[in-house]
């Protein structure tokens, strides 16, 4: 369809769009429509789902399935706008709760889907007459493919009689049109719209019966009357209808384009709303989850820190215990040795002489006994001092990995600290951002402002030139009308003065030797005077001249 349309020149008219757009329409209907008319549990007529069918099309929207092959899917808010309209049109009563259970389990529609849910929950279940289901999707029809914003009975007073009378009147964005009757057979006239109009509200006294309200217009105005206020039609409907109207007047798209549009954008950026907050949330949550792995893995170091801790003191607390045990052991030791010293000092000294058999032996004895306890104390020597050395080198990578771990935990803090940051300067980078759309926000609504009051201004200004421009006209056919009757003045004038030169003539002819020339003058001054008239005649015309000149 945008490729079709896409070859058309821009400047073409909205009444030539949907020319083309109805065949095109029907030459798709003639291709699909075979698929559609043949169905079990049929409830709308062909006609009506021919019109169905172009609805649908308007409102549907492109979705591409792969690469080559798309389909035409209805969202279901459209597809809830239409069966709330349809429901209204027939009098019944719209389940919103019910038709949001649908929504949630079908997504997007086709239009068998549509039509199905159409004749099956919102027609009024057989209840409702052929010409009733006629009548509602030809008003959608209208509404959607026509523009058709309201339609309803309105009082319009006449040109020529003023006098109320009442009307069917059809409000689209471009006229407002109003018929003899309802079936819209016999039009009486039509009011072009255009967003130099306007509409205004009149006071009405509580004896009046109707709501009046004035419909202004480049040419002139239009007074119209809704019925009171208890029943649908009010003033109160119309004068909105007629500003939406007047407001959608310049548009080359038409009303309902621009309405679908809307939605269809609104409904993009609720998604798009949607997407950034799940990210956001899923962001949120895995920063949760790794704060929270953090946090443990915090415990977890802590633990260990402390299970270290609490090894080196038990290492430091054995080493305690075996410097303990070596002091102690060499006490002993040198005990023994200032003992076995004492004692071979009492001795005779003829004990001492190594020829004693007696002294030979027990030497010898105490002697090997001696070796083999320093031998001892030199083997337990050194695995203490290797044990010793062992729990140094254990202590000492004990103080290497207590060193990584608070040096890790460092610069893990380091990093925490960073992430903190770098969220914090974003999150004041959305903050400037949401405030300069607030900015912008603002200034586009001052600037909207400015542009209605200038609009209305230019209005203004307009009907106040409209004004001089008749008034000018208007002097201008005075100015006109003066130079006729100084023409014909001035004609008179001379005329008279011929009729007087012919008169005196024949008096001269007939009464040559006239004795009494004051008779003479006496019949001649019942004639009018022939030089006082041109010279009143002349002042006021130019007087006349002057006064449209200054003005």
């Amino acid at each position: 369809m945008l490729k079709v349309f896409s070859s058309l020149p821009d400047t073409i008219s909205l009444p030539t769009l949907r020319e083309y757009e109805s065949r095109i329409d029907e030459v798709c209907w003639l291709v699909c429509k075979k698929h559609y008319l043949h169905r079990e549990h049929v409830v709308f007529s062909d006609s009506c789902v021919y019109k169905l069918f172009r609805i649908f099309c308007l409102l549907a929207d492109l979705v591409p399935e792969s690469s080559q092959v798309f389909q035409v899917l209805l969202a279901a808010p459209e597809v809830g706008n239409v069966a709330a309209q349809l429901v209204a049109s027939l009098g019944l009563e719209w389940d919103a709760p019910d038709f949001d259970a649908l929504s949630s389990a079908i997504c997007a529609f086709r239009f068998s889907t549509f039509l199905a849910v159409l004749e099956s929950k919102y027609s009024g279940s057989g209840m409702v007459e052929q010409e009733g289901l006629e009548e509602a999707v030809q008003d959608m029809y209208q509404t959607f493919l026509h523009d058709v914003i309201k339609k309803g009975h309105v009082q319009k007073r006449g040109y020529l009689l003023p006098t109320m009378r009442e009307y069917w009147f059809v409000l689209q964005p471009t006229e407002l049109t109003y018929y003899k009757s309802q079936d819209e057979k016999e039009l009486c006239g039509s009011i072009a719209l255009n967003t130099m109009c306007w509409v205004d509200s009149c006071q009405s006294s509580p004896k009046d019966k109707v709501q009046r309200f004035v419909l202004n217009t480049n040419d002139r105005s239009f007074e119209l009357a809704a019925p009171d206020h208890r029943r649908v039609q009010s003033r109160l409907q119309w004068l909105s209808a007629l500003q939406t109207a007047i407001s959608h007047s310049g548009g080359s798209n038409g009303y309902q384009r621009g309405q679908v549009l809307r939605r269809r954008q609104q409904r993009v950026a609720e998604l798009s709303r949607i997407i950034e907050e799940n990210r956001r949330r899923s962001s949120q949550i895995q920063d949760m989850e790794l704060t929270k792995a953090q946090l443990q893995q915090e415990k977890m170091e802590e633990k260990r820190l402390q299970e270290l801790e609490d090894m080196k003191m038990k290492l430091e607390k054995l080493l305690e215990e075996e410097t303990q045990a070596k002091r102690d052991e060499e006490i002993v030791r040198n005990l023994q040795a200032s003992s076995m010293s004492q004692s071979y000092s009492v001795l005779p000294p003829f004990f001492l002489s190594y020829s004693c058999p007696f002294y030979s032996h027990h030497f010898f004895q105490a002697r090997v006994a001696a070796e083999h306890q320093a031998r001892e104390l030199e083997a337990v020597h050194r695995e203490e001092e290797k044990r010793l050395q062992e729990l140094e080198d254990m202590k000492m990578k004990l103080e290497k990995l207590l060193e990584e771990e608070t040096q890790a935990k460092r610069d893990e803090e380091i990093v925490r600290n960073l992430q903190a940051r770098v969220l914090r300067e974003e999150w004041e980078k959305r903050d400037e951002l949401e405030k300069l759309q607030e900015e912008q926000r603002v200034l586009l609504d001052m600037e909207r402002e400015k542009r209605i009051e200038f609009e209305w201004k230019q209005r203004e200004k307009e009907l106040h030139l409209q004004e001089a421009e008749g008034r000018l006209k208007q002097l201008e056919e005075e100015r006109l009308q003066l130079d006729r009757e100084l023409n014909a003045a001035r004609d008179k004038i001379t005329i008279s003065e011929r009729s007087k030169e012919v008169l005196e003539a024949r008096l001269r002819v007939m009464e040559p030797q006239v004795r009494e020339p004051d008779r003479v003058r006496r019949a001649l001054s019942f004639m009018p005077s022939t030089k006082e008239r041109p010279a009143s005649l002349q002042t006021r015309y130019n007087s006349l001249r002057r006064t449209s000149d200054d003005k």
